[in-house]
């Protein structure tokens, strides 16, 4: 990581950081106030803008942008939503924020497990020729069915370890061409990762994964600058694939969070019986090479 990213990451709280960003996201026109003459130096709004907005004095909003101040109330919080126009993930990532830097946790969390249960394996299985994977909460690869595996074509000839799909995305030379709108999922990939850090930046799984892409990919760190956040509970749109095997394939996308697991989720693909769509899946479930006895068991070797 170049240094001056490192100092700008690592300056003050999580919570200061959201807000500078949302803060240069917001043109004063859009909350009433009239530009005054001459050229602003500040994108977006200043800090005595939003202060004023959330009913706050400047030099509180300041002591909160800069990590002096990690206590504000809820009533605060709600102010400095409405002041910075969040959305309804933006608002519940600030009061996340605000809670986490009241507490301060002493010690960083171990990385989950990577194991996938037995029956989840099967259920894997089960499900095919529906293309089904399960991810970890930094959205490593832990299992998947062969018709998944074939889906992110390339993605088998990569070591166990670092099959990823936020690396696939960012990292991969034929991911960019797979996606029909490949930059719509680079940003809610990033999206759902800053949601993540920023209630957890001491994970050190996830601030392995983040340098990493931070470092290779100028388009994960462009996106990063903008702290959009969003929960990966939110309703999947069909996804379009322009697959070198099987030619474009749009499918139906569920993901579900697998309950009694550090965070894993199961990510499912389907389409009609009988369309065009469900019989390129077949044919990519018939083709596709069956994942190493290692990828299925979800451990990597050693």
């Amino acid at each position: 990581m170049a240094p001056e990213r490192q100092q700008h990451e690592s300056s003050g709280t999580e919570l200061g950081r959201f807000l500078r960003a949302r803060r240069t996201r917001v043109t004063p026109a859009e909350v009433g106030f009239t530009p005054g003459a001459g050229v602003r130096r500040t994108p977006g709004l200043r800090r005595e803008e939003v202060a004023a907005l959330a009913g706050v004095s400047i030099d509180y909003y300041t002591r909160l942008e800069r990590g002096r101040e990690t206590r504000p109330s809820l009533a605060v919080v709600e102010a400095l939503g409405r002041a910075l126009k969040l959305d309804e993930d933006e608002q519940s990532h600030l009061r996340t924020l605000a809670i986490r830097a009241a507490h301060h946790p002493p010690v960083p969390p171990a990385a989950p497990s990577r194991t996938v249960s037995p029956k989840v394996k099967l259920l894997l299985e089960s499900l095919r020729p529906s293309p089904a994977y399960v991810t970890s909460r930094t959205l490593d690869l832990l299992a998947a069915n062969p018709g998944a595996l074939a889906l992110y074509t390339g993605i088998e000839k990569w070591p166990v370890r670092q099959r990823n799909l936020a690396r696939y995305l960012f990292l991969h030379p034929q991911a960019r061409d797979l996606y029909a709108d490949w930059s719509t999922q680079i940003r809610g990939c990033v999206a759902r990762l800053r949601a993540l850090a920023g209630t957890d930046p001491d994970a050190p799984d996830l601030a392995g994964l983040i340098g990493e892409l931070l470092l290779k990919s100028p388009d994960f760190a462009k996106l990063w600058d903008r702290y959009d956040v969003a929960r990966a509970s939110h309703a999947q749109k069909p996804k379009t694939f322009h697959h070198p095997q099987v030619g474009e394939i749009t499918l139906a996308f569920q993901g579900m969070q697998l309950e009694g697991t550090p965070g894993q989720r199961l990510g499912v693909y389907v389409a009609q019986p009988g369309t065009p769509d469900h019989d390129a899946m077949i044919l990519l479930d018939l083709t596709a090479p069956h994942p190493s006895p290692d990828h299925t068991t979800g451990r990597a070797r050693a």
